[in-house]
């Protein structure tokens, strides 16, 4: 790790997405948040939402979860303090799926047309096939 230790312009540590994704035990928990790296495993105890919640993301990229819990300017600052390094450039594409999210976008608004499209079809059909038979009636 040591000897093929490479540093970003300003000094700052680059590990490969391999070295963060072996850090998922109990001694040394790594998450990436935003494409920093952070060693949380002494803040596992303390963590407000249980060391669990840490320990799921260990080792892989848990910027989505930490922004859907949406952190206060205080756990942002205390986060700050864990930073050791930056995801490697060559990485970082590994983590982040645009495309996914566009896909999973598209076809959930598929699936709402699909959802009420549908319905509302059937239920015109049924109110004009029962006019008719109650027109027929008379």
């Amino acid at each position: 790790m040591g000897e093929t230790e490479e540093r970003s312009p300003d000094g700052v540590r680059y590990y490969r997405l391999s070295e963060v994704e072996e850090q998922n035990t109990f001694k040394s928990t790594w998450i990436i948040i935003h494409n920093k790296v952070y060693d949380v495993t002494k803040f596992l105890e303390e963590h407000p939402g249980g060391e669990e919640v840490l320990r799921e993301q260990a080792g892989g990229n848990a910027t989505e979860s930490f922004e859907d819990v949406g952190h206060s300017t205080d756990a942002r600052e205390m986060a700050s303090d864990m930073v050791i390094g930056e995801l490697h450039p060559d990485d970082i594409d590994k983590i982040s799926k645009p495309e996914e999210t566009l896909l999973t976008t598209v076809k959930e608004e598929s699936s709402f047309w699909s959802n009420w499209l549908i319905p509302a079809l059937a239920a015109v059909i049924v109110t004009l096939m029962y006019r008719m038979y109650t027109t027929d009636s008379e």
